[in-house]
């Protein structure tokens, strides 16, 4: 990978539990009045690290603030609305961007394809459930049932990366290419996030 001098620059590692507040309190920015109870979070080397691990937990703790805080609002409340857009985007945003900055080049390598391709077939699967949401109505007693389904899953999806996937892709990357990653992670999950848009598409 080719980069310039700024680029290659790192961020210092910070103690996990001050990414993880750090990560919650970014979620609560946005509903100051909505609890953001995430509870104990699985067991990860990378929370707080200063490459592309440690950059993506970060997102995927204030994924778990935002699931947690939807679950307690109730009906088409304007908070509900606001954390279930800001968390599409999230998502959508992330998704996109850990494809291009981390699972592009772990799928030139036999020895993780078979781990990327998983984790960029979730993501689809995500997308069709964050549609399915989106175009039912928030306040339906069903929304929410559907809604835990998809935290449900997208927990799974996240615990799965940090402890397994991200483990096995470490093994194959140089500690610069780690590190540049999160550069490029950065530039373009704020591209991403800032052009998703909010699909409304009914899952059979």
């Amino acid at each position: 990978m080719n980069r310039t001098a700024s680029e290659a620059k790192t961020t210092k590692p910070i103690p996990p539990m001050q990414a993880r507040r750090a990560a919650v309190a970014k979620a609560k920015a946005i509903a100051v009045d909505v609890p953001a109870n995430i509870g104990s979070t699985p067991a990860t080397r990378f929370r707080g690290d200063a490459d592309i691990f440690g950059r993506l937990v970060e997102d995927h703790d204030h994924h778990r603030a935002l699931l947690a805080m939807i679950s307690v609002t109730h009906g088409h409340s304007p908070e509900r609305e606001r954390l279930f857009i800001e968390l599409v985007k999230e998502i959508k945003g992330h998704a996109a961007a850990e494809e291009q900055a981390l699972w592009s080049s772990v799928m030139r390598n036999p020895a993780t394809t078979d781990d990327a391709r998983h984790a960029v077939g979730e993501h689809k699967e995500m997308d069709k459930m964050m549609a399915d949401l989106a175009a039912r109505d928030m306040a339906s007693p069903g929304w929410l049932r559907r809604f835990a389904a998809l935290r449900d899953e997208y927990l799974h999806h996240i615990r799965e990366e940090e402890q397994e996937q991200f483990v096995a892709a470490q093994k194959h990357l140089s500690d610069s290419d780690i590190r540049y990653m999160r550069q490029v992670f950065n530039r373009r999950k704020k591209e991403e996030k800032a052009g998703a848009t909010i699909e409304k598409k009914l899952q059979k």
